[in-house]
């Protein structure tokens, strides 16, 4: 074989090699918790199932998404993953995982997701897994979890940004995240005294004195090796999937950590209806449980007290009066 007849075989081999490469679809994991909440909040499955239909339905962006029950028995379905979601209540899915997820890591660059209550594992979990997986984690006697309205604006010139519309919602927002110094603020939205819902359960200085500061509700991290990780503060209510603007972001930053590149327009989505918002819940198909479009209503209240931590402290210990 002489030497052009080689550089031609090679040439075509490689051209081979880059079409095999482009065709296949990266996959996308979601694996979430077990029932936590009533009806309509910490919706893991019906919100990993709506967020997997959606990335399925659309043919722009080149992944396949399932959803799985907690951690995998058979971790083999993983292996191929080019991004995991975890969508639960704080580590009872990773839990089960920890070595193989920091495996796949570094050993295939593996997209790591948490959404909502999964950002938040031990100080010493948090240092040695999340902060180089995602680049962030709620941290305990920091960060807190209010109620509250937050018009997100996305990071602009960022890929996660593109086709995003407005947000504005309520929900449980998490902030004063400790975040790595590498963390890019995908999301972001500042609370204070007139968007402040209710302050909840965990409630500290640090979140106290965090009036008027711009938070990341959604964050990222492009690790060393390329590799990318997020952290999603919000998703309690099941609801806010339905807001257009919400979804495109939390779509478009599920395909980023997959490692591809986000359509100008971002990764196509549709307008949800009633109906496929009540699809998968908990209480599937218990009308009595029938979830509704957000509204206007849902962002509209008279705000609550911005509280020093002395008085939040003492408002829980104040007994609750009886219902009459």
């Amino acid at each position: 074989m002489n030497k052009y007849a080689i550089f031609y075989l090679f040439g075509y081999i490689s051209l081979l090699l880059t079409f095999a490469t482009q065709g296949k679809s990266r996959k996308v994991v979601f694996l979430y918790g077990a029932r936590s909440h009533a009806s309509g909040d910490h919706e893991f499955q019906a919100g990993s199932h709506l967020l997997a239909k959606h990335l399925n339905a659309q043919s722009e962006v080149d992944v396949n998404a399932i959803i799985h029950p907690g951690w995998p028995e058979d971790e083999k379905i993983l292996d191929d993953a080019n991004a995991i979601v975890i969508y639960a209540d704080g580590t009872k899915v990773i839990g089960n995982g920890w070595a193989k997820m920091n495996e796949l890591v570094q050993k295939n660059k593996v997209g790591v997701v948490f959404m909502h209550y999964a950002v938040h594992p031990s100080i010493e979990q948090g240092e040695q897994y999340y902060l180089p997986w995602i680049g962030g984690f709620f941290k305990n006697g920091i960060s807190v979890n209010p109620f509250w309205r937050a018009k997100i604006k996305p990071m602009k010139g960022h890929e996660t940004a593109h086709g995003v519309g407005p947000i504005d919602a309520v929900d449980e927002f998490y902030f004063n995240i400790q975040y790595h110094p590498k963390a890019l603020p995908l999301g972001t939205a500042t609370p204070n005294e007139k968007n402040l819902l209710r302050v909840n359960n965990v409630w500290t200085r640090d979140g106290f004195l965090a009036k008027g500061k711009s938070q990341s509700l959604l964050w990222g991290i492009v690790r060393p090796d390329g590799g990318r990780g997020i952290g999603f503060t919000g998703g309690h209510h099941h609801r806010n999937w339905a807001l257009d603007g919400y979804r495109q972001l939390i779509l478009n930053a599920i395909v980023w950590s997959a490692g591809l590149a986000i359509p100008k327009e971002g990764v196509p989505t549709y307008e949800v209806t009633e109906e496929e918002l009540n699809e998968k819940l908990d209480d599937y198909g218990d009308r009595t449980n029938w979830i509704k479009l957000p509204t206007l209503a849902d962002v509209t209240f008279e705000p609550g007290p911005w509280m020093t931590p002395e008085e939040h402290a003492a408002s829980r210990k104040r007994p609750k009066s009886k219902k009459k």
